[in-house]
């Protein structure tokens, strides 16, 4: 083998090594972030919704819900936030929930301020967000018609993503 051929078999396994630790480093942080996610049959929800309305999540829906955790103070949520207006217009089956972002009013400050008009439970105390074991936001629950939880996504992820995690839940459940 030349000089220059070891030189290259150098840097490619460098290269394979770096991007490897990456991956692990990724993979770490998801499993740490995911450490207390519930999964199964997905918590009760009981709430008030910011209009005043009570919501209760059904142990059994009639169709696919997405239940969303964000917060007012998460720069990734309002990436986001636009994916979940559209899904919730679309979707009656849309519930989402502040977490720790505030009163009532301040929460629906900020949703006046972005033009949102989705369903809101406000989790001032992190209370809700435990019950689901959420420690990270957003985090993305698609529960299907048993009630059970069929994907989480702690995280960023498109409203193409999560539209077909609807439908593949509507489809498997």
């Amino acid at each position: 083998m030349t000089a220059d051929n070891q030189t290259r078999s150098k840097v490619w396994l460098r290269r394979v090594i770096e991007v490897l630790l990456v991956v692990a480093l990724i993979a770490g942080i998801r499993a740490w972030q995911q450490r207390d996610i519930v999964s199964g049959a997905a918590p009760s929800m009981q709430g008030v919704l910011l209009d005043g309305k009570p919501f209760s999540l059904a142990a059994k829906p009639a169709q696919p819900v997405l239940v969303y955790f964000w917060a007012t103070w998460c720069p990734v949520c309002r990436a986001e936030q636009g994916a979940i207006e559209a899904i919730a217009h679309d979707n009656p089956n849309v519930i989402t929930v502040a977490m720790q972002s505030g009163s009532r009013d301040e929460v629906a400050k900020h949703l006046g301020e972005q033009g949102l008009s989705f369903a809101v439970v406000n989790d001032p105390d992190g209370r809700v967000s435990a019950a689901w074991g959420v420690h990270a936001v957003p985090a993305s629950f698609i529960v299907d018609t048993d009630g059970q939880i069929r994907f989480v996504e702690i995280g960023y992820t498109t409203g193409v993503g999560l539209r077909l995690r609807l439908w593949l839940a509507a489809v498997l459940g």
